[in-house]
């Protein structure tokens, strides 16, 4: 058991690395705008896919929760292997909608089950006393930088695809999607309690926590929910941003390489920073980072402009790794999937409503524009974030050591 639990570790980042290898999305606005899809298009495609998730993304928590993880990640990969099969005939608007519905389903089934199992197996292997394992916190870190490194591999893979053309990217990418079936098959599901078949009393455990429970809980869920939506934002400005800047679309690749390489090594060392500055201060700087990076991309041009949307990704790095592993270290392992699940759905509902929006906003007033749009909305809404989290981060520091006095 112990042995299989160790390949679990490896399999799941295998899992993650493969789930991120989508050589799709550094081209997938050219891709789409090549079949005569508008901006505004796009988007609505996005959005669709983001109200698939929502409608899925709680019951697929909840079944990981109550079924085993294992299952829900096999029967996402099933999913996935049909979604990216679907894309090779893709070819009208109706089609991109039918595939970006089915792979929604894939994604709302992985979403909180691979981050859930990985946990699980740690801290399973930490209580039988094993030295080897890497500890919960580190594997989550591990994952994140796995996970981004693997986007950005996917992107320069992107760029020498398109030396054939477009399509070989896709034929890549449908081959490529079947990986994560075949890892989550290897997997094994870890000893622990499971969730009574009493959905009521259920919910209403999983609901005391979020609203109920320890404070930190409720507002690190907000913070991952904020800093999630404003990536969800830039990825789609990204693409359109880079062509108006005169960037060839070769060079896309190799700017999402760059751009998630980046993600993986501020996740990687997200622990160490939080170490050095204190948790107070990395949280500032998880807010200050965005600031800057749209306020550069807003007012740079050509390069400039590029560059800086290299501190949208530190602080995406930084964030996802802190916050991830803030939250799975104060949630109880029977409810762990459900609620990383209810956290990605906080992102996929907001963007339902307000994606075609930004698609409408693209088309309208120009990336720029949007850019100041974006700046003027998230920038109060990271400090209504951040100030709250980081005073109750202080109470509970002072509360688990009553001797120790919180910083003013």
């Amino acid at each position: 058991m112990k042995r299989s639990l160790h390949n679990n570790i490896r399999n799941i980042y295998l899992l993650g690395f493969f789930n991120s290898f989508t050589v799709i999305n550094p081209v997938i606005v050219p891709l789409l705008q090549g079949h005569e899809l508008s901006m505004n298009q796009v988007l609505q495609t996005q959005a669709l896919f983001a109200l698939t998730i929502a409608l899925f993304e709680v019951p697929s928590g909840y079944i990981a929760d109550l079924w085993g993880r294992r299952r829900a990640l096999v029967m996402g990969g099933v999913f996935f292997a049909i979604g990216f099969l679907c894309l090779l005939r893709a070819d009208s608007f109706v089609d991109f909608l039918i595939f970006e519905v089915v792979l929604g389903v894939g994604v709302s089934l992985v979403s909180g089950a691979d981050l859930a199992l990985l946990y699980d197996t740690e801290v399973y292997l930490h209580e039988q006393g094993e030295k080897a394992s890497a500890g919960a916190s580190k594997s989550l870190s591990r994952l994140i930088s796995i996970e981004a490194a693997a986007s950005g591999i996917a992107g320069i893979s992107a760029s020498v695809l398109l030396l054939w053309s477009l399509d070989a990217v896709v034929i890549a990418q449908a081959i490529i999607g079947l990986m994560p079936l075949l890892l989550a098959l290897t997997l094994v599901e870890v000893p622990r309690p499971v969730l009574d078949v009493n959905h009521r009393n259920n919910a209403r455990s999983i609901m005391g926590l979020l609203l109920f429970g320890k404070p930190v809980v409720l507002w690190t869920a907000f913070a991952i929910a904020a800093f999630g939506l404003l990536a969800v934002y830039v990825f789609w400005i990204y693409q359109k941003y880079w062509e108006i800047q005169g960037v060839p679309i070769e060079w896309n690749g190799y700017i999402w390489a760059a751009f998630a390489l980046t993600v993986s090594v501020s996740a990687n060392f997200a622990g160490a920073l939080e170490r050095r500055l204190g948790t107070p201060g990395v949280l500032c700087l998880i807010g200050a980072m965005p600031v800057l990076g749209l306020l550069g991309m807003a007012l740079g041009t050509g390069w400039i402009g590029v560059m800086f949307g290299f501190a949208l990704q530190i602080s995406r790095g930084l964030s996802m790794s802190l916050f991830y592993e803030a939250l799975n270290r104060r949630v109880p392992g029977s409810y762990r999937a459900t609620v990383n699940s209810l956290v990605s759905l906080a992102v996929r509902a907001v963007f339902i409503g307000t994606g075609p929006l930004l698609g409408y906003a693209l088309d309208r007033f120009g990336v720029t524009s949007t850019l100041w749009i974006l700046l003027a909305v998230f920038t109060p809404i990271m400090a209504v974030v951040l100030i709250p989290l980081i005073a109750r981060i202080r109470r509970e520091a002072a509360d688990d050591n009553p001797q120790v006095v919180p910083a003013a």
